[in-house]
């Protein structure tokens, strides 16, 4: 039985290798281009009749590859040695995608994958985390703690840079221990509540650590300190990365970029509430109520990065 599987395999291989190696060959580059568009460079000049005929084309994501995505036009670029693939509909580019071109060069089909850059998918989980989805003006979470240290930049920034280093090193315990240990030992219903004892953990060192180093820091951050063990950013983090299987370099990118958005959030809210101490403004308004409308004007303006797409 395991002889007649293997010959099977390797008839399968050497049925497939040519297949494999003419793609390789014949395919010099291939990526994205624009919202609905998938751009082919070629080692040589071939056949412009069958590069440009959308007939000759299957396309779809290698997830769902039930469903084939419309193609619209094949426009033969470089003289014949590229072609720019346009859709009806805007392409997934967080997903890889499979392109099979039948008759290209007398083969009878040649398959290959587009995907987005593996670097430029890290820099959108950052971008993304910071700008895009901050957690604070576009998600509304860690208020309190928001509110509380962005009286004065210097405490804003030695907040967000605690913060920064809290959010890391427990995004990068609780990956370690959902991956090796909950999932292996099912028991992702207690996802919660270890995650919520590393970051006690992390911000019980964080606490011991500036208190014998930094005492002045350790003093102008007061109670907020201890309420970043319950702020909703740094227990997000690790619920996100549980839901959407992020491996480790992922995990860490979402955590700085949560992190740099916090920083970001709080150095921009207290520079103008440092400027509003000066400011002619109404007794009613002095204090929290010109804080909200401030964050207010914040969330709108981060509204401006939703849709951004630099990947």
């Amino acid at each position: 039985m395991n002889m007649k599987l293997r010959q099977l395999l390797l008839l399968a291989f050497v049925l497939l290798l040519p297949g494999v190696l003419q793609a390789a060959d014949l395919i010099k580059e291939k990526s994205f281009s624009g919202a609905n568009e998938i751009k082919v460079l070629f080692t040589g000049t071939v056949d412009a009749a069958i590069v440009g005929d959308i007939s000759r084309y299957i396309v779809y994501e290698e997830n769902d590859p039930d469903i084939k995505l419309a193609l619209t036009a094949a426009t033969v670029t470089d003289g014949g040695r590229g072609v720019i693939l346009k859709f009806a509909e805007p392409l997934n580019s967080a997903n890889t995608h499979v392109v099979s071109i039948r008759g290209l060069n007398g083969a009878g089909a040649v398959d290959f994958k587009v995907s987005k850059s593996y670097l430029g998918y890290l820099l959108s989980i950052l971008i993304s985390a910071m700008l895009i989805n901050n957690f604070v003006f576009t998600k509304y979470l860690g208020l309190c703690v928001f509110f509380g240290t962005s009286k004065r930049k210097s405490t804003a920034k030695g907040m967000g840079v605690v913060f920064t280093i809290v959010m890391l090193v427990s995004a990068s315990m609780s990956w370690f221990f959902y991956q090796y240990i909950l999932i292996p030992f099912n028991l992702n219903f207690l996802q919660i509540v270890v995650f919520i004892g590393l970051v006690s953990l992390t911000v019980q060192a964080v606490d011991t650590i500036l208190r014998k180093v930094n005492p002045v820091l350790f003093n102008s951050f007061g109670v907020f300190l201890v309420l970043v063990i319950a702020n909703c950013i740094i227990i997000a983090v690790p619920l996100i990365l549980a839901n959407s299987n992020y491996n480790y370099f992922e995990t860490f990118m979402l955590a700085l970029g949560a992190g740099g958005g916090f920083l970001l959030a709080l150095y921009l809210m207290s520079s103008v509430r440092e400027r509003l101490e000066i400011a002619k403004i109404p007794s009613s308004f002095k204090g929290l109520p010109i804080a909200f409308i401030v964050a207010g004007q914040f969330a709108m303006a981060f509204l401006g990065f939703s849709g951004l797409k630099l990947f």
